[in-house]
C-alpha cells in the first residue's frame, strides 16, 4: 500500500485548516513532519492536492474529490480500532443540534445513550441551522438535528418528528385576552424573534407570508431564553417552539395565542453526510431518535 493512516490524517486536517501550523498544532505533529508527511503522499502518487497561495494551502478540485472517500476510510479505521482496544463498538460520537432541539431535546437522548452505552463519549455542539449544516458538510461532526429544512447534495435529510410553532406574549399583554388574532393584530405588534438562518425563524417567515415585509421586528436575539425574557417584560410578540414554552406556560408566565389562517407546524431531520461512514455510534443514536 502506498499510503498510510497518517499522511491521509495530514491530508484532512491540512484540508480542514487551509494551514501547515495549524494542522500541525491539531495533530501534535511538527510542522516539517506535516509538510513531508503531505509531499510524500503527493509524490507518490504523481498528484498535487492543494494550491499553494502565499502561505496558504487551499485545497484543489482533486483534493475535494477524494476527501469525502478519505475520511470515510479513517472513520473505519478509528471504528476498528475503538473496537479492538475497547471491545466495543461504540466510540467517540460528534452531535450538532439547533438550539430547541439542544436545549430540549438532545440532553435527554444522550441520557439514555450514554445510559445503554457507559463507556461512549459524547460532544454535544449548540447551533442554528445554517451553522450546524456547514459543521455536518465539514465533516466537524457526525450528525446534525435540525429544525429548519435544508437542501445541499452531500448531505442526507431524514424526517424525524413534528413540531409546532407558538406565537406567545406575557400574561399582562391586552392581546392574551383575544380568542384569536387577526392580520392586524399581527401587524400592529412589536416581535422578538430567533435571528436569520435558525430553523425557527425559518418557519416563522414561511407561515407569515403576505405579512412579512410590514411586520414590525423589534429585535432579532439568538438565545431562547432571552427571546422569552423580553417577551415576559412586556417588548412585544414571540414565536418559538411549543417543547420550549411549556414550563412557562404552565406557570402563567407566558401565554400562548391562537393564531387565524397562519400553519406554524413543522418537521424536526435527521441530518448526515452521505459519504460519511455509518459507524455503529451513528447507528445506535439513529436507533434512539426512532423510538
Amino acid at each position: 500500500m502506498k499510503y498510510t493512516l497518517r499522511q491521509l490524517e495530514v491530508f484532512l486536517a491540512v484540508a480542514h485548516f487551509d494551514n501547515i501550523t495549524k494542522a500541525a498544532q491539531n495533530l501534535a505533529m511538527s510542522q516539517s513532519a506535516v509538510s513531508g508527511a503531505l509531499r510524500d503522499l503527493e509524490q507518490q502518487f504523481d498528484m498535487q492536492l492543494f494550491d499553494r497561495v502565499g502561505k496558504r494551502l487551499q485545497i484543489n478540485e482533486l483534493g475535494r474529490s477524494l476527501r469525502p472517500r478519505v475520511e470515510a476510510l479513517l472513520e473505519r479505521a478509528k471504528s476498528l480500532q475503538q473496537e479492538m482496544e475497547q471491545h466495543q463498538a461504540v466510540g467517540e460520537l460528534r452531535i450538532g443540534a439547533t438550539l430547541t432541539i439542544g436545549n430540549y431535546l438532545a440532553v435527554g437522548l444522550m441520557a439514555q445513550y450514554m445510559a445503554e452505552h457507559p463507556q461512549a463519549r459524547l460532544d454535544l455542539q449548540v447551533a442554528n441551522t445554517t451553522t450546524i449544516t456547514k459543521r455536518l458538510v465539514n465533516f466537524d461532526i457526525d450528525i446534525g438535528l435540525i429544525e429548519g429544512e435544508v437542501q445541499h447534495p452531500e448531505l442526507e435529510i431524514l424526517p424525524w418528528q413534528n413540531d409546532e410553532l407558538v406565537v406567545f406574549c406575557a400574561a399582562d399583554n391586552p392581546l392574551a385576552q383575544k380568542i384569536r388574532l387577526s392580520d392586524t393584530d399581527l401587524l400592529q405588534a412589536q416581535w422578538i424573534l430567533r435571528e436569520q438562518g435558525s430553523g425557527t425563524r425559518q418557519t416563522f417567515d414561511r407561515a407569515m407570508h403576505g405579512l412579512l415585509p410590514e411586520l414590525k421586528v423589534m429585535l432579532e436575539l439568538e438565545h431562547i431564553e432571552a427571546i422569552k425574557g423580553a417577551v415576559a417584560a412586556g417588548l412585544g410578540l414571540g414565536c418559538l417552539s411549543r417543547i420550549a414554552l411549556l414550563e412557562d406556560f404552565a406557570q402563567g408566565r407566558l401565554v400562548p395565542l391562537q393564531v387565524a389562517g397562519r400553519d406554524l407546524n413543522r418537521r424536526l431531520y435527521l441530518m448526515l453526510h452521505r459519504h460519511k461512514y455509518i459507524s455503529a455510534g451513528i447507528e445506535h443514536w439513529m436507533q434512539l431518535c426512532r423510538r
